[in-house]
C-alpha cells in the first residue's frame, strides 16, 4: 500500500462514497497507481461517483482487461454468459465448417457492440480462426471497438445490421447482441454511476425494455445461415416475452440462464427450413 495513503482510510472513504465493494477496490486502486498522487486524484474521482473501469481506463470482462474509453458502455460481468454462448456456438459452427469441403470459416456479427469487449472474449477463448464484424451506433464506441478489435474484426458504424455488406446475408453462423434493455421508467433506478457517466441510449430499450431486441429478432433471419444462432441479452422478467418474438419469426427459441451472475440469454436458433425474409432491413 502506499504509505501517504493508508489502507483503512481509503476502505472508508470508499465506503462512506457508497461502494459496495471498498476493500477490493481500494486494493486494485492502490495497485494500479504508480504514484500517492495518482492513487489520490483516482480515489477522489471514485469517491465523486466515476466507474471505477473508467478511473482505470480498462473493465475485466471474461479473464481479460478490455480498454474502456469515455461515453462507452461498460462491460458487466453477466455479460460473460453471452461471450461464453457464443464461443460454445463458434466452435458448434466450426465442426460444420470440416464437414463440409469448400465452406469458409465461422462468421459472428456483434451489434450494439460498444467496446468490442465480447469479440476480444470470444476471439481469446476461440482456438480456431473466425470471421468477425462489430457494429455500433455511436462514434465513440466504433473508435474503442476499433482499437480493442485491431485485427480481429472490422467495426462498422451504423444502425444494427445496416452498415453491413449485403454478401453477408444468409452467411452468419452466430449474431450475438447485447442491446439496450432497460424499461425507460426503470432508468432511475440504475447506479448512478451508470446513469451518469455511460450514454442513455446503451441502456434505454423503450416502454418495456425490448425495442432494440425486437428489430434485431425481425432482421436476423435474413441474416444466419441455416443452423445459425441468435444470441441476446435480457432480463429474467422479459425471457418469455423475448422467446415469444424470436419463435414468431421462425427460430427455435431458448432461454439459459446464470443465477450466480443474474444473466439472462436468450437464444434462437434457424432451422433448415426457416423462411428467409427478402424485407430489407428496418
Amino acid at each position: 500500500m502506499h504509505a501517504k495513503i493508508p489502507a483503512p482510510e481509503l476502505v472508508a472513504r470508499l465506503h462512506a462514497a457508497g461502494c459496495v465493494f471498498a476493500m477490493e477496490e481500494a486494493a486494485l486502486l492502490t495497485r494500479e497507481s504508480a504514484t500517492p498522487e495518482i492513487l489520490e486524484e483516482r480515489l477522489r474521482r471514485r469517491c465523486a461517483g466515476d466507474p471505477l473501469e473508467q478511473i482505470l481506463g480498462w473493465a475485466g470482462f471474461y479473464g481479460l482487461r478490455v480498454p474502456i474509453a469515455p461515453g462507452v458502455f461498460i462491460p458487466r460481468r453477466r455479460t460473460e454468459l453471452l461471450a461464453g454462448r457464443a464461443v460454445a456456438e463458434l466452435a458448434v459452427a466450426e465442426l460444420a465448417v470440416g464437414e463440409l469441403a469448400g465452406r469458409p470459416r465461422p462468421l459472428l456479427i456483434e451489434l450494439c457492440c460498444g467496446s468490442g469487449a465480447v469479440t476480444l472474449a470470444v476471439a481469446a477463448h476461440t482456438v480456431s480462426p473466425f470471421e468477425s464484424y462489430a457494429v455500433d451506433i455511436h462514434c465513440a464506441a466504433v473508435r474503442c471497438a476499433r482499437l480493442n478489435l485491431a485485427g480481429t474484426a472490422t467495426v462498422l458504424e451504423g444502425d444494427l445490421f445496416s452498415p453491413l455488406p449485403v454478401q453477408l446475408r444468409g452467411r452468419v453462423d452466430v449474431v450475438v447482441a447485447n442491446a439496450p434493455y432497460i424499461p425507460t421508467g426503470q432508468l432511475g433506478t440504475v447506479p448512478r454511476e451508470a446513469r451518469d457517466h455511460e450514454p442513455a441510449a446503451t441502456l434505454d430499450g423503450g416502454t418495456d425494455g425490448l425495442d432494440v431486441l425486437r428489430r434485431i429478432i425481425t432482421q436476423a433471419p435474413q441474416w444466419l445461415r441455416r443452423k445459425g444462432c441468435l444470441l441476446l441479452e435480457c432480463s429474467e422478467r422479459q425471457a418469455d416475452e423475448v422467446a415469444a418474438a424470436i419463435a414468431a419469426h421462425h427460430l427455435v427459441p431458448e432461454i439459459v440462464r446464470n443465477e450466480v451472475t443474474d444473466a439472462t440469454v436468450a437464444v434462437g436458433r434457424k432451422q433448415p427450413e426457416t423462411p428467409c425474409t427478402s424485407e430489407p432491413p428496418e
